[in-house]
């Protein structure tokens, strides 16, 4: 598999190679397809699944109440964990060493760090500022990529 996703990936290299080596250029195409199929699911999921709508869940001695942006955000980083895991670790990354564990462990902490900041960003910028959830996800994610990046590249996966 990660072969032949070298090989399509590789097709449209020489259109950047001037600007990015190999490793940041597949690394890049792996974050902008995760993330923008996360802001594909999370408005799928905030407009039509979670229908805008606060979601309860009653355990009897408790009540836990969700909205549905931060709904949208739990599905979309479960989403983008599995996926974002597999690609960096088979597509980019492959050069580590790191024991597959080890690096799922780590990836799971910064993935983590990534998903609190997201989402607080988010919970700002929605309730604080009153914008559009959609809108508020794609300006959180942005801002979150240039952790994420730095976290991937030096910790998680570190070779």
């Amino acid at each position: 598999m990660e072969l032949r996703i070298h090989r399509f990936l590789d097709l449209f290299y020489p259109l950047v190679s001037k600007i990015f080596d190999k490793k940041t250029y597949y690394y890049a195409v792996v974050g902008v397809s995760n993330m923008l199929s996360g802001w594909v699911l999370f408005f799928v999921c905030y407009q039509f699944i979670f229908d805008k709508q606060f979601f309860t869940l009653d355990l009897g001695f408790f009540n836990f109440t969700f909205s549905p942006y931060t709904l949208s955000a739990i599905v979309c980083t479960i989403y983008s964990f599995i996926y974002g895991f597999t690609l960096l670790k088979f597509v980019v990354f492959t050069e580590s060493e790191l024991k597959g564990r080890v690096q799922l462990v780590r990836y799971a902490m910064s993935a983590g760090i990534s998903a609190i900041c997201s989402w607080v960003l988010l919970k700002l910028f929605i309730e604080v500022f009153h914008f559009y959830p959609s809108i508020a996800n794609v300006i959180a994610s942005c801002v979150v990529v240039v952790i994420s990046y730095i976290l991937q590249r030096k910790f998680t996966f570190k070779s």
